[in-house]
């Protein structure tokens, strides 16, 4: 079955007003989800609220994880050294299909993940997207803070199966990972005509009244060379289903294709992982950078060739370390 979501266009902001500028809705058509494959639909806060087997404790604690969640540059300088906020990737408050959903990393975690080559608990995951994505610091494991990500994660799965992992709409990969020929200039000329209005030309998102509206693509204030969305593949993915703001599904393959590479041909702070030399650097995390541009030349600069690490004064979080079972 073919799947249509309604959702309000913007088109971007009325900057002299300061308020946001809707147009009339608009259907927008989602891939199909595949046969066999199992849909969740995650709880709302109103379902959280109406939920009396919940104890007014633990609802209090989801709420702080979601709080975290939607609104993590509360953080900026202690876990966050960029402009993005979890949503700012998984959208839909975590819950959205093809979106990100944060809830399967509560039912299939702990498990084998090849980014860092062994088995990762889901606070592993969360300080993850902290080190790579916010380009920071994430909250200790056995923390408050921690325990209130973990809490909104795990509340958002709410009835799915565990270890199930045929999930529709999971994650960013909708149009697999073999690339097709990519043009710089043919995704400079998508960028311009279709995300510069909310997101810059320069890639530096809106800002209105010290609030980040839009989150920068590149630069300092975006995310690093480690994180999961500098895979051509992740980000072509993440476009197609999410992007331009109110009307995802708009862009063709190809074009999600060629802008997804323009953005992640652009500078941003080190890989957390570097070991002083980005040649060294790609070939040591191949299984990952094999799909980035990153220690690769492109109009004549080689990418990643730097040590800067963007607003946060240290490269790589002491979580960030190998485990083994031998």
């Amino acid at each position: 079955m073919n799947l249509t979501r309604t959702i309000p266009l913007v088109a971007g902001l009325l900057m002299t007003a300061g308020t946001t500028l809707a147009e009339p809705e608009v259907p927008v058509n989602l891939p199909e989800f595949k046969p066999g494959q199992y849909v969740h639909q995650a709880p709302t806060v109103e379902d959280l609220m109406a939920d009396e087997s919940i104890h007014p404790e633990l609802k209090k604690v989801i709420l702080k994880g979601r709080d975290m969640f939607m609104n993590t540059q509360q953080f900026r300088g202690k876990y966050v050294f960029n402009d993005l906020n979890c949503k700012s990737c998984h959208m839909g408050e975590g819950r959205m299909n093809w979106s990100g959903p944060i809830w399967p990393a509560a039912t299939t975690l702990p498990d084998f993940r090849g980014k860092n080559q062994h088995v990762n608990s889901l606070e592993e995951r969360i300080a993850g997207c902290f080190s790579f994505s916010m380009n920071g610091k994430p909250p200790e494991y056995g923390s408050d803070d921690m325990l209130a990500l973990v809490a909104y994660h795990r509340w958002l799965a709410k009835g799915a199966p565990v270890y199930e992992k045929n999930i529709g709409g999971r994650g960013f990969s909708h149009l697999g990972k073999d690339k097709p020929e990519l043009d710089y200039q043919r995704g400079k000329a998508v960028y311009e005509a279709n995300c510069a209005i909310c997101h810059g030309e320069d890639g530096q998102g809106k800002t209105v009244d010290g609030q980040v509206v839009f989150p920068p693509l590149w630069g300092d204030h975006s995310y690093n060379w480690g994180a999961g969305m500098t895979r051509i593949f992740t980000a072509a993915s993440f476009i197609k289903n999410n992007m331009p703001l109110g009307k995802p599904g708009s862009l063709t393959d190809e074009e999600a294709w060629q802008v997804a590479n323009y953005i992640n041909s652009q500078e941003r702070p080190q890989d957390p992982r570097y070991t002083g030399d980005v040649k060294e650097t790609r070939e040591k995390y191949l299984n990952f950078h094999k799909y980035t541009n990153y220690g690769t030349v492109v109009n004549g600069k080689l990418l990643g060739d730097h040590d800067n690490t963007g607003d946060k004064p240290f490269l790589k979080p002491e979580v960030l370390r190998p485990r083994t079972f031998d």
